[in-house]
């Protein structure tokens, strides 16, 4: 079996993310057959692309039946945009009950941990959606400008209202959104590069010492010390 088929990443898969920090264990039989519908098609659609892949080659790597996925999911698109979709919504799970009243340091330090795990744990998922993007979005444009837009409009009022209250250095709201997002993707979108010129992070200490690098180095250029 080749290093980088289907099955070899389902399995992977499966065990980087025996204990994912955003999903909690599926127990009733149906969140069992999704959770492991989701999973091999995120391999099946990392190895071939969307158009390279098929509702068969899925069913084949979850052994599940084809028609079990339909049954959960109605298509390959809706597979598809579900899988993006479930991404951002662990991505931004941190982010979800903000509120002016918070530590701006807290949430941001808290953010960045959350996004480097799943780079970790997780890196197909963020690839896939990279490629999404980088496609121009045919799948995940009317998401994009609709449901997330709002979402995140709504999280750069709560930022506007760090700054006013002097907790947080004036800027772009969107600025250190992307910031922060484009900082911690890296480490799972291009792992090859990173691979090859050196610095990967290997062990959990190296993965915790990158997550305070990270997080001290945004936080103290974005959070005023208080006297």
């Amino acid at each position: 079996m080749p290093a980088d088929s289907p099955s070899s990443l389902y399995a992977e898969v499966r065990r980087t993310r025996s204990a994912e920090l955003s999903a909690p264990p599926a127990s009733s039989p149906r969140e069992q057959a999704e959770s492991r519908i989701l999973e091999a098609a995120e391999c099946v659609f990392a190895c071939h692309g969307y158009r390279g892949s098929t509702l068969k080659q899925i069913a084949e790597v979850a052994e599940l039946p084809k028609a079990n996925l339909l049954y959960y999911f109605g298509s390959k698109e809706k597979l598809y945009v579900h899988l993006l979709e479930q991404t951002l919504t662990r991505w931004n799970a941190s982010l979800e009950d903000i509120s002016p009243d918070d530590e701006p340091r807290e949430v941001l330090e808290a953010l960045v941990r959350v996004k480097l795990k799943l780079a970790r744990q997780a890196p197909q998922a963020s690839r896939l959606f990279a490629a999404e993007v980088i496609s121009g979005a045919p799948f995940l444009r009317d998401y994009l400008s609709g449901d997330l837009r709002d979402w995140v409009q709504a999280r750069c009022d709560v930022m506007k209202a760090w700054m006013a209250a002097g907790k947080l250095r004036e800027a772009e709201p969107m600025w250190v959104i992307y910031l922060i997002w484009s900082t911690t993707q890296h480490y799972a979108d291009f792992a090859a590069q990173i691979d090859q010129l050196g610095g990967a992070p290997q062990t959990d200490e190296d993965w915790e010492q990158l997550a305070d690098f990270v997080a001290s180095t945004l936080c103290d250029g974005l959070c005023p010390r208080q006297p």
